[in-house]
């Protein structure tokens, strides 16, 4: 793994940061009627994804998550107003405004969605893997899950797959605690999800989702496993959402004071206090830093303002086109 230096918690910051704004921009819009449907926000998350960047290969590797997926694409390239503007349903989205909010996807930049299917990317995920080793391409793939997801049967068939083939692929639970509005304790009798990896023999283990640093130690051992042959990991992130399950989500499952015990181990402030007590940055390179995320946001969002609503003409292009029924021409 690559030192964490004083630029990469300075890049850290501001990712964050960045993400954080982005996240609260959209529920603000959202409450405007401006992005329709649910929105699932990754508040809280952010060091799972932050940790992971910095012990990925971003030239080959690929990531797959479920519906809380805006920012990850960000994180591995995609430009962050495509995004804005996909949620907006706009013709300048990553899907042509056709995906929304659950269904972010970038081909170019290896993010392979979204999936709105509870479990759905998990078999996905294994069989992206399986491509790579086919063509020796020594990639690996992140496929991740939420707590509520590692009750499909799904994951089961994939883990015992994707230990016969000794697949380059890393499983991640990101586990906020609630899988929608049902504690893990409620759920499951065994709380340590980290152990169903057990069964399968395959190397797991619990890391603290909301420390970059543990995350991307741990991430980069289990990328390195894989990217030598070794096979599969089965890591649980323990982390925390800050906001409901989606934007419907009234959150009586749990109170105030819980979720404020947690915000005094926000990742961001995590890396923010790292950055004051080594003093990689003075008070004034910190404002700069904010006044950047927030300019980036404010272009984001005028942006997908700005841009225009897919034609109508545009559903029939985007289905599977039909050599024996020319009368559908599609344009794209």
């Amino acid at each position: 793994m690559e030192k964490i230096t004083k630029e990469v918690y300075l890049k850290w910051y501001e990712d964050m940061l960045f993400w954080r704004k982005f996240e609260d921009k959209l529920a603000a819009v959202y409450i405007q009627q401006k992005v329709r449907g649910f929105l699932h926000l990754y508040n809280g998350q952010e060091a799972v994804l932050a940790g992971a960047l910095h012990a990925m290969d971003l030239s080959k590797d690929k990531m797959i998550t479920a519906y809380r997926n805006h920012v990850q694409p960000i994180g591995m390239g995609v430009d962050p107003k495509r995004v804005m503007a996909e949620l907006f349903g706009k013709v300048t989205g990553t899907s042509k405004g056709m995906g929304g909010s659950m269904h972010i996807f970038s081909k170019e930049h290896r993010f392979y969605g979204g999936h709105g299917i509870v479990g759905g990317q998990i078999p996905l995920g294994a069989g992206l893997a399986f491509a790579d080793k086919y063509k020796k391409s020594n990639a690996v793939t992140l496929c991740y899950m939420g707590d509520g997801a590692v009750r499909q049967g799904s994951l089961h068939e994939t883990f015992n797959l994707a230990m016969l083939w000794q697949l380059p692929v890393v499983f991640v639970c990101e586990n906020n605690g609630y899988a929608m509005g049902t504690s893990v304790a409620r759920t499951s009798y065994s709380t340590d999800i980290w152990k169903l990896g057990l069964g399968y023999e395959m190397p797991c283990g619990p890391v603290d989702g909301m420390d970059p640093v543990t995350v991307a130690k741990e991430m980069s051992k289990a990328i390195e496993r894989a990217r030598s042959g070794g096979g599969p990991t089965f890591l649980e992130m323990k982390t925390y959402r800050y906001r409901g399950h989606s934007m419907s989500d009234a959150q009586h499952y749990r109170t105030k004071a819980e979720v404020e015990e947690y915000k005094k181990i926000d990742p961001i402030t995590q890396v923010l206090d790292v950055i004051k007590d080594k003093k990689y940055a003075s008070d004034e390179e910190i404002k700069n830093i904010e006044k950047k995320v927030k300019s980036l946001v404010a272009e984001c969002e005028k942006f997908a303002e700005e841009s225009d609503f897919p034609p109508v003409s545009q559903m029939y292009d985007m289905v599977y086109e039909q050599e024996d029924y020319p009368f559908l021409q599609h344009k794209l």
